[in-house]
């Protein structure tokens, strides 16, 4: 348990309380500083040369900056349901996206590949442990993430984006290369599809293009193989499909009318001449001609309201009309060898245009069969001229519609530092004294709160149940007797306070016999029991001090007297001698002394007998007060057997050094050998208890703390 957690354990009654709390652990702490001021000034000096080796030590780093300004790319002013919280909240996700896109590992992988700085020697000059061993594109992106940085301007739309190198045209060219790459990803999210259709569309353009030169060349080629001549095509209202007219399709139609027109005169000479024979036959065939007339003119009204005037049958209706009123014009004035003659040449006319159709209906029927495949091939080119077409006209659609603007835009472009940014001797030595401040607070706070010592008097009643009896400062004195017997001294006057409050611990006075013991030699025990002898004796009470520590025979030597080493208590133990034969008088100090004596081979058992305590019931007989100063608690059991012989015990505690789990392990086994333990008188209180209202005012400084080898701290 800690200092810190022993103050804070006890209980706050007021307000004012808690106020002095605080105000004594800052105090603790201060004083704990103090102490270590040393250390502390070690710590800020190492802190400062480790500035200054790491700036001299250091690679000068330069930095270029590049300036972008990102805008938002649309703005929404006709959605009059959006809040302007909404909006700044989209601002900010917004921009807070920008700015993580622009640290991201894909743009700088997209920087490596573009300025191949895998194979830049420069800048593997100026990364690369080895700069002749290649460069992984792994590590070049991990150096320039490592060494980019972002930086939003505050309260504008601009970023600056800085990068840091041992170069400073590296620096300034990878800002720049950062700054583009940036700009052309944005750009390239934004209108990439309307780029990626105009790409896609010119790849199918040049396809279809090729493939409708190749189906023209192919219609083409089968035309010409096949003598199939197009000499017209129609498309239907409907624009679903066309119609070619082809050479001998016209030729036939054109020899069908002249057909029309020759049958038509052959009729009609035929028909005059008979008619010419008789005239009864002449009546007669005047009379049917006047009946072929009116049929030929229905038939020939009929053809022309169905097919209009242009149709072969029409024409033909018609020349047979103009042929039989020729005829009924003529059938009274023509003689029978002109109608005979008008006969015959119709007659051949008819037979000679009957051979030439009937050769180029041949001719066209052997062209019907090739006709099919040149309609697939006519369609073939027709279906691939409308898809080109159309491709087309898409392509020149996104060409007029334009890939927009690029809402981002370099700003300033990084240029070459002048000088280096860092390292910076003034950051780098105030940086390094800050570590070491807190450093060196760390070591303060870690050796307050870890210090398991007695820093706080009171702490011996609350944690161990004992009531404090005496708090005797550290004096810095060689001669300790001596600082003990000027009365006005602070330790004097500290031991006369110890031994009045010995004196009420009971009704009656002060025990008739009591032991001083401690938790380890060396707290002040020897001391205090010469002190507290000392003061009992100049209230006029006749004091005895008995030296029980049989393994240690330094009190004789520290009180500068000189005794017999076989004479003293272990030979009164052994029952060897009388108290009288062994008793010193310490004359200057007004008390006597029984030495240790001769040191048996069994201290413990020695003091186990029932010796010491008939001893001690003995000289009561002839001492007001009795002290016995015996051995530390632990490790021994000695002071465990002489508390069995006294009527109580008081526990020397030293301050500041003693942990507390040893006097809690001490005191446990006093308690457990029924030792009646009235009380502690802590000892060497110094400037670190002074935070408690402690050690104030006193010489601070307590000698006997010296090494043993010390005749005046032998004992201590």
């Amino acid at each position: 348990m800690t200092d810190a957690v022993i103050h804070s354990a006890q209980p706050d009654t007021a307000e004012g309380a808690d106020e002095s709390s605080g105000v004594l652990a800052f105090e603790r702490y201060w004083r704990q500083a103090v102490n270590s001021r040393l250390l502390i000034a070690g710590i800020l000096a190492g802190g400062l040369v480790l500035g200054l080796l790491v700036t001299l030590l250091s690679t000068p780093q330069y930095q270029s900056t590049a300036v972008i300004e990102i805008s938002r790319a649309t703005a929404n002013v006709t959605n009059i349901d959006q809040t302007e919280i909404e909006e700044l909240q989209a601002d900010e996700q917004y921009f807070q996206t920008q700015y993580e896109l622009l640290g991201s590992r894909f743009l700088a992988e997209a920087v490596v590949d573009a300025a191949n700085l895998t194979a830049s020697e420069p800048f593997r000059d100026a990364f690369a442990d080895d700069p002749e061993a290649p460069l992984e594109r792994r590590e070049a992106v991990e150096i320039l993430l490592e060494h980019i940085s972002i930086e939003p301007v505050q309260l504008s739309n601009l970023v600056n984006v800085h990068f840091s190198s041992p170069s400073r045209s590296l620096s300034a060219e990878i800002a720049n290369i950062w700054a583009e790459q940036f700009l052309a990803a944005n750009y390239e999210k934004r209108f990439g599809a309307n780029i990626d259709a105009r790409r896609y569309l010119r790849d199918q353009i040049a396809e279809l293009r090729e493939r409708l030169a190749q189906s023209e060349k192919e219609l083409v080629d089968y035309a010409n193989a096949n003598q199939i001549v197009i000499v017209d095509t129609t498309v239907n209202d409907d624009d679903s499909s066309s119609a070619a007219r082809s050479l001998i399709g016209d030729t036939l139609t054109t020899l069908n009318q002249a057909l029309a027109q020759a049958t038509a005169e052959r009729i009609a000479a035929e028909s005059a001449l008979r008619a010419k024979a008789t005239s009864t036959e002449t009546r007669v065939a005047s009379s049917q001609l006047q009946s072929m007339l009116a049929a030929a003119e229905a038939k020939l009204a009929s053809l022309n309201a169905n097919f209009g005037p242009e149709y072969p049958e029409v024409q033909a209706a018609q020349s047979e009309v103009e042929a039989i009123r020729d005829s009924i014009a003529s059938s009274q004035g023509r003689d029978i060898s002109g109608l005979e003659a008008a006969y015959r040449q119709a007659l051949n006319e008819e037979a000679e245009l009957q051979a030439r159709v009937q050769a180029v209906q041949d001719r066209f029927l052997s062209q019907q069969g090739g006709g099919i495949q040149y309609g697939i091939l006519k369609r073939e080119v027709d279906t691939n001229r409308q898809l080109y077409d159309a491709l087309l006209q898409r392509s020149k659609e996104l060409e007029a519609a334009g890939a927009g603007k690029n809402n981002m835009t370099l700003v300033q472009p990084a240029l070459p530092a002048d000088e280096p940014y860092k390292p910076s001797l003034v950051l780098n030595l105030a940086l390094a004294l800050l570590a070491a401040t807190a450093a060196a607070a760390a070591v303060v706070f870690l050796r307050e709160t870890m210090d398991r010592t007695i820093r706080d008097p009171n702490d011996v009643q609350r944690l161990f149940g004992l009531p404090t009896l005496g708090l005797i400062p550290r004096v810095e004195q060689d001669d300790l007797l001596e600082e003990l017997r000027r009365r006005s001294s602070e330790l004097s006057e500290a031991y006369v306070a110890a031994r009045s409050n010995i004196s009420f611990l009971t009704p009656q006075g002060a025990p008739k016999s009591l032991m001083l013991t401690s938790t380890r030699p060396n707290e002040g025990k020897s001391l205090t029991s010469v002190a507290i002898c000392r003061s009992f004796a100049q209230l006029g009470k006749r004091t005895l001090l008995i030296d029980a520590d049989l393994r240690n025979t330094a009190l004789v030597d520290f009180l500068g007297k000189q005794a017999s080493k076989d004479a003293g208590l272990s030979s009164l133990l052994v029952g060897g001698s009388e108290p009288q034969a062994v008793t010193i008088s310490i004359e200057e100090h007004g008390f006597d002394l029984i030495p240790s004596g001769m040191m048996p081979p069994n201290p413990a058992d020695l003091l186990a007998t029932d010796g010491l305590a008939q001893l001690i019931a003995k000289l009561e007989q002839s001492y007001d007060f009795i002290l016995v100063d015996g051995p530390p608690v632990l490790g021994l059991a000695d002071a465990l057997e002489i508390s069995t012989a006294v009527q109580g015990v008081v526990y020397v505690i030293e301050s500041n050094d003693v942990k507390i789990r040893a006097i809690e392990n001490a005191l446990r086994r006093l308690r457990a050998a029924n030792a009646k333990v009235y009380g502690a008188i802590v000892t060497k209180l110094d400037d670190r208890n002074s935070a408690y209202g402690y050690g104030y005012g006193y010489g601070y400084g307590y000698g006997y703390g010296e090494p043993v080898d010390d005749a005046n701290a032998a004992r201590a």
